[in-house]
């Protein structure tokens, strides 16, 4: 089906909706239309939930059943294209419809490989399956969004992901995803997350501290995530068994100023609201970068971390620097919710947190390292010159800087799950945050250049009316090369003439890596990356399947992390504690032995390192792999600099064991002052805390 004619059946589909809506509800004194905010309710898995597979035979499917089947979750088959048969005992059909007429389920987990994920869900969404867990990384971002658009057009199916470890229900023995069973406790605490690896952090710490949990729901890295902060919380909030609630957030998107708004008004409607932790990551990310996840950037006019933790905090959430501390930290306020209350409603909306929050150590406050950056990251951004370039080719007039100019850009509405124009009376960055506005419009559709959509973006960038006919072209521009070329987000600065002539005077132009890596979409576009521009490190992590950004500064320590929300938040507290770390690196949720002597390779051919910093978090990460790696590059590169490990989860005990017995000496940190080149390696089985103060204290050449 053309793209055309997927959004006339889209369109014709919530016509249809509505208009049987409307009918059934003829005789009511209120007519509510059906929408995907109907399928929130959805997300309430558990022991009832029939689980289908789609890709039910494949490799990862596979072990990823047997898994959540020894759980408990309800497996009742799954599909494999064009094949009737059994596999596990449980039956294999041909397609989604077969599937659904016979084993009737209420949730598939989607393990189809490569382009194929898509296919699958329009697949869940068409036989109204009423929720789909999709986990792939590497969606291209328009394909994804006409999924949204579908989605948009409906009230029966909902969407966990994509990019995501997925969810899972502790009391109801029910997982859709690929979660670190082990660490998961029935308990009360509720958790929401960007990134996969610092929900396995918050799920451990909640575990430690004798909480547990009620349900672990991931929102997931991607730029449009189907299932977000807020839709999670209306789960939350009407669960008996969830008392605490914590949020895991980081750079891109402005989910956690939603979050923080609804979080306001829930407490002005109950009198003894449930506590709210956070942890953010991206703090001293630097400008202009994707770090590691595909949604971990900011558009035009988006909060920078710092501003969300602001936000956050001002309603009340207490927000961490490392989701170690969080199942302690929830225990303190809920202890104070009890305290405090004795089962009564607090003296105001948010008491008890506060009391709380003021019991415990407050987050250090940090001053950002980071600073703007014009490298790339895996192809998506070209140079200023050659967006001007494309300007021109569409009979755009380019004119040279005329200092700060007006801020126009096409962008995605993270929250809205839209397109939209970001348009801003300043592009100084300092003020577009609070300056821009956002007008969203229908993928694929004109509304961008309607009239009243002018109307409406002339007035916020305070321009005059013989301005209007050069915005609505340039807009009209912008928008087709967006759609035609696949772009992540076209921002442009513009001036404007006394006589209202509208002329550009920056691009900064951003287009989907994922378009031309899965499909070899958009060839001509990527061949404008300049390989010779780029750090060496990056293009030798990108070779390997992993996403580097060298720090700027004079940086000593190297780092590397599994899964780019902690790596984010690795960095983050390492600058907080004093430390100066040389890079960010993610090995990626897959990470093998072969990819972490890659990571040491790359990381020491950095001459600043001085001492390495190895933070693990397995998921599909196995501990016991990881040490592998590294016993592999001290065997293989003659390591220089010493080597501080922390691995926790899947198999830690096993990759602890493995360090231990490895012949290397090991400091028990305190015990041993015998610091000179060769293999030293120091093994922390637990502490965060422990592990960063110890790296910190070798970069600096301290023994």
């Amino acid at each position: 089906m053309s793209s055309a004619a997927f959004l006339r059946s889209c369109r014709a589909s919530a016509a249809s909706t509505r208009l049987a809506q409307s009918s059934r509800s003829s005789f009511s004194t209120t007519t509510k239309l059906a929408g995907y905010e109907d399928t929130i309710q959805n997300l309430k898995i558990g022991q009832h939930t029939r689980v289908l597979y789609q890709g039910f035979t494949g490799r990862q499917a596979t072990a990823n059943a047997k898994e959540s089947i020894a759980y408990g979750t309800n497996v009742v088959g799954g599909v494999k294209p064009g094949t009737t048969g059994e596999h596990l005992g449980l039956p294999v059909l041909p397609d989604v419809r077969t599937a659904v007429k016979e084993l009737k389920p209420d949730a598939s987990a989607i393990y189809v490989p490569g382009n194929g994920t898509v296919a699958a869900m329009e697949e869940a969404i068409e036989n109204e399956i009423p929720l789909m867990v999709a986990v792939a990384e590497h969606i291209p971002l328009h394909d994804i969004m006409r999924v949204q658009q579908m989605l948009r057009t409906q009230s029966k199916t909902r969407l966990v992901g994509a990019n995501c470890p997925g969810i899972i229900n502790t009391w109801g023995r029910c997982r859709l995803g690929f979660q670190p069973l082990p660490f998961f406790k029935e308990g009360n605490i509720g958790i929401v997350a960007k990134s996969g690896t610092l929900s396995y952090e918050a799920v451990a710490s909640t575990t430690r501290a004798g909480l547990g949990q009620t349900y672990c729901i991931s929102m997931g890295g991607d730029v449009l995530a189907g299932t977000n902060f807020v839709e999670a919380f209306e789960i939350f909030e009407h669960d008996d068994k969830t008392e605490g609630i914590v949020l895991v957030g980081e750079i891109g998107g402005r989910a956690e100023i939603d979050a923080a708004e609804w979080i306001r008004e829930y407490k002005k409607r109950t009198p003894n609201p449930k506590p709210f932790m956070a942890v953010i990551g991206g703090i001293e990310s630097p400008m202009g970068r994707v770090m590691g996840h595909a949604g971990a950037w900011r558009s035009p006019g988006e909060a920078t971390a710092r501003e969300k933790i602001a936000v956050l905090e001002k309603e009340g959430v207490v927000v961490v620097d490392h989701p170690e501390k969080l199942g302690e930290g929830m225990k303190k306020l809920l202890d104070g919710r009890g305290r405090s209350t004795g089962g009564k409603a607090a003296s105001g909306p948010g008491a008890m947190q506060k009391r709380g929050y003021h019991t415990m150590r407050q987050r250090p406050r940090t001053v950002s390292h980071a600073v703007p950056s014009t490298a790339q990251k895996r192809s998506l951004i070209i140079k200023p010159e050659q967006g001007l370039d494309m300007l021109r080719e569409r009979g755009i007039k380019v004119s040279g800087a005329n200092g700060n100019g007006k801020m126009l850009a096409i962008s995605v509405d993270r929250s809205r799950r839209m397109l939209c124009v970001v348009a801003s009376p300043t592009s100084e960055p300092s003020q577009v945050y609070q300056q821009s506005r956002r007008y969203p419009f229908e993928y694929g559709s004109n509304d961008a250049t309607s009239d009243a959509m002018i109307s409406q973006i002339a007035e916020r960038l305070q321009i005059s009316d013989p301005a209007k006919p050069g915005i609505k072209n340039l807009i009209e521009q912008l928008v087709d090369l967006y759609m035609k070329k696949e772009a992540a987000v076209l921002r442009t600065t513009i001036a404007i003439s006394d006589a209202g002539e509208v002329s550009v005077t920056d691009a900064g132009f951003r287009f989907d890596d994922a378009a031309f890596r899965s499909s070899k979409r958009q060839e001509d576009v990527h061949a404008l990356r300049d390989f010779d521009g780029e750090v060496p490190e990056e293009l030798a992590a990108e070779k390997e399947g992993m996403a580097y950004v060298k720090m700027p500064g004079d940086g000593t320590l190297g780092t590397i992390v599994n899964g780019a929300g902690l790596a984010m938040n690795t960095v983050d507290a390492l600058i907080a504690r004093g430390g100066h770390p040389a890079n960010f690196l993610d090995t990626g949720g897959k990470a093998t032995k072969e990819t972490i002597k890659a990571s040491f390779k790359i990381v020491t051919s950095d001459p600043r390192v001085k001492a390495i910093f190895v933070n693990i978090f397995g998921g599909l990460t196995l501990g016991d792999m990881i040490a592998n790696g590294i016993l592999l590059a001290f065997k293989d590169l003659d390591l220089k600099v010493p080597v501080v490990v922390r691995i926790r989860g899947t198999n830690e005990a096993e990759g602890q064991q493995l360090i231990r017995d490895s012949g290397l000496k090991i400091d028990a940190y305190g015990k041993s002052d015998c610091y000179g080149h060769g293999t030293i390696l120091m093994f922390v089985a637990d502490s965060f805390e422990e592990a960063a103060a110890r790296a910190i204290e070798l970069a600096a050449g301290k023994s």
